[in-house]
């Protein structure tokens, strides 16, 4: 029976717990991409209400998870929200500072590489079909040294 539970506070972790994270931050970044204060706020109500639904798989995580496993589990979440907040604002910069008419974002990571061969996975067709919409490129090289994300995106002035 731990088992089980174990494997499905996984799933719920992997699963929709990822995709309503994700979902916010999209919100977050429309938020701070949108110029008109009434849709800004329906924006903030909408990511209050992912917010909300994220607490709730949380406590259900906590409820079939040990203790020790939800505060690695947490940090995680606090330190990719946090760099999601400051990748935010270093878009906004750009978008209103910065005069700029191209914009390059390169990540790099020093894992076991494989990116591209994950089976099941659709994070990476998500964020090639998203960068295709806004006319950009996206190049994946990986290796068993690591992988590295190049974004190319045209910038509207």
């Amino acid at each position: 029976m731990n088992d089980r539970r174990v494997i499905l506070a996984q799933e719920l972790h992997d699963g929709i717990a990822q995709d309503l994270v994700g979902l916010g931050f999209s919100i977050d970044s429309l938020i701070a991409t949108t110029v008109d204060q009434s849709s800004r706020e329906s924006l903030r109500l909408v990511r209050f209400a992912i917010t909300e639904l994220i607490n709730k798989v949380r406590l259900e995580i906590h409820q079939l998870r040990s203790a020790s496993d939800l505060i690695s589990e947490a940090e995680e979440t606090d330190r990719n929200y946090e760099l999601l907040r400051v990748l935010s604002e270093v878009l906004r910069n750009v978008s209103e500072h910065a005069q700029a008419s191209h914009l390059s974002i390169q990540i790099i990571d020093n894992g076991i590489g494989g990116a591209i061969s994950k089976e099941g996975s659709f994070g990476l067709q998500g964020i090639q079909e998203r960068i295709t919409q806004l006319n950009g490129d996206i190049r994946i090289e990986t290796s068993e040294l690591g992988t590295k994300i190049t974004i190319e995106l045209p910038l509207e002035r």
